[in-house]
């Protein structure tokens, strides 16, 4: 069909379909076996929505609704293509990623976190990346450690 056929908007409304790129970090794209399968799983999720989008007839419209799986496609491939699966620490001396941490802060407040890959980390539920300030500054350290963190100091309670 010619595209004089075709209904376009204005270069204006058209250049909305097109999203910057998801910012890839430059750390090393460690996971856990769980960030593995969750990075896939959004990648295919992405691609159900792309399928479904490219499905539309209007040709605006089917721009418009696979904007965002295009570039969530381009981002996990990526991530699932550099993922580097790191397997669950198998001692509890020194801490490591995939180790759940508990420390003190100076005023007393106890903090529970998984050390865990970027994509997955969520600090709400208890998880942070490898390469936050706080899992940077515990890497390597062991139960009883104080730790200097900016103006305050973290002492190591647990390690597991």
């Amino acid at each position: 069909m010619s595209v004089a056929f075709v209904k376009e908007e204005s270069a204006e409304a058209a250049s909305e379909t097109i999203l910057p790129a998801r910012p890839i970090s430059d750390r090393i794209n460690l996971v856990t076996e769980v960030g593995l399968h969750m990075l896939q799983d959004e990648l295919a999720k992405a691609r159900e929505a792309f399928e479904a989008a490219d499905a539309l007839e209007d040709v605006n419209e089917r721009r418009r609704q696979s904007a965002l799986p295009v570039r969530d496609m381009r981002y996990y491939a990526e991530r699932v293509r550099t993922a580097q699966v790191v397997p669950a620490p198998t001692s509890n001396d020194a801490i490591a990623f995939g180790h759940t941490v508990t420390f003190e802060r100076d005023d007393g407040r106890q903090q529970t976190f998984r050390i865990v890959g970027e994509d997955e980390a969520d600090p709400s539920r208890g998880s942070i990346s490898h390469g936050s300030p706080v899992a940077t500054a515990l890497l390597g350290k062991s139960v009883g450690d104080v730790v200097q963190f900016g103006n305050s100091e973290l002492e190591i309670l647990s390690v597991g």
